[in-house]
Formats: structure tokens, C-alpha cells, sequence
């Protein structure tokens, strides 16, 4: 069963508090370690994530659906720990106004390409739970996002993991094997490619 636009928003709204609360416990001394995403360092995903969710906030935002860029090259997250999780804050509210308003009812274009703007909605609360996973893991920190929010990443999720974008040195690795009767959110880090036993080295 499709979740609504406002479910969503309101589940990603949720997803996206805990990831400024993630980002926010950030250490420096944490800045160059491994990530679950092997092609970033913690400091290199902390631009990824804050970055898209800039980009993709500006975008529902924009009366057009123009999202500002169609890459993240040259962009650089706030250093501090505090003004990293206020700029995830802030793009939240920015996200969540601009779909209250209808925003997710029209394309979100990004570059030349555009996308449905609920396919969008559901892409980036999916996208969001797991570099919110990512980023805790790689530092340490809780992540037990809402059970609704990893239900309806479940349900998204299998439609958009094609042979185009899933496999080696595609945006997501091959399937992890996860068995049926492990939790909600262990079968969708498997699904997209994630160990959930992943740990940093010591």
C-alpha cells in the first residue's frame, strides 16, 4: 500500500531530527574514518548527506521545482559539529513547509532530469534512513529511526533497485543476505547493500 505525500513528510521529517542529532555528535577526531559507504570518510559523507538535503530542500522550495545544482562538486558542509546538524535542521523545516505547501505534487528537477515529486519524497526518506545509519554506525551513535518510516522504505525501495543502480561500483552495492526473520531495518540495510554487522576497524 503507497504511503501518502503527508506520511511521508512527516516520517522524513522525523528520519531527518535524528540525523541532525547525529551529525551534531560528530567528534573531530572522527572526521577521517571509514564509513559503511566505502568511496567516503565520515567527513565526506557528512558533505554528501548535508549537501542532497540542501540541494533537494532548495529544489521542492523553488516555484518551478529547479532544484540550485546538479552536482555536489566544490561543496563543503559546515566544519563545526553544531552548525552541520543547524543546516540539516534548517533544510528539514525548508523540506517539510515547501511540501506542506504542495511542492511534492509537482516534477523536482535536478539538472536536466526531473522526478516525480512523491517518487522523490519516498527516494530521499529511504536515502536518508540509510546514510542516517551510515553515519551512526561509523561513529558510534544510536540510530532507531520510527518502525513506519523503515516500513515504507521496505515497500519503496525493491522498484528502484534495478541492474542500473545496484551492483558493483553502482550508487548501491549488491544485496547483502539478510535472513526473513531479521528486524525491519537489518532487511533494508541488506536489501540496499549494507552488512548490518558493519563496524569500523579497530
Amino acid at each position: 500500500m503507497a504511503t501518502s505525500i503527508d506520511t511521508t513528510n512527516g516520517l522524513l521529517d522525523a528520519v531527518l531530527d535524528d540525523l541532525a542529532t547525529v551529525i551534531g555528535g560528530i567528534e573531530p577526531g572522527q572526521l577521517t574514518g571509514p564509513t559503511p559507504c566505502t568511496e567516503f570518510d565520515v567527513a565526506l559523507l557528512r558533505d554528501h548527506v548535508i549537501g542532497w538535503l540542501t540541494t533537494f530542500s532548495a529544489g521542492f522550495a523553488d516555484s518551478g521545482g529547479q532544484a540550485p545544482r546538479a552536482s555536489l562538486d566544490g561543496y563543503h558542509a559546515p566544519e563545526d559539529a553544531a552548525a552541520a546538524a543547524a543546516a540539516v535542521r534548517q533544510a528539514s523545516a525548508d523540506l517539510t513547509r515547501a511540501v506542506r505547501a504542495g511542492a511534492a505534487e509537482r516534477p523536482l528537477r535536478i539538472g536536466e532530469a526531473a522526478m516525480p515529486g512523491d517518487l522523490a519524497l519516498g527516494m530521499i526518506l529511504w536515502e536518508y534512513l540509510m546514510h542516517g545509519w551510515d553515519l551512526a554506525r561509523a561513529t558510534g551513535q544510536p540510530w532507531a529511526p520510527p518502525a513506519e518510516a523503515v516500513a515504507a522504505s521496505l515497500e519503496f525501495a525493491p522498484a528502484m533497485l534495478t541492474e542500473d543502480y545496484q551492483g558493483v561500483g553502482k550508487p548501491f552495492g549488491p544485496a547483502v543476505p539478510v535472513p526473513e526473520s531479521a528486524p525491519a531495518l537489518d532487511r533494508l540495510l541488506g536489501m540496499s547493500g549494507r552488512d548490518p554487522a558493519w563496524r569500523p576497524a579497530r
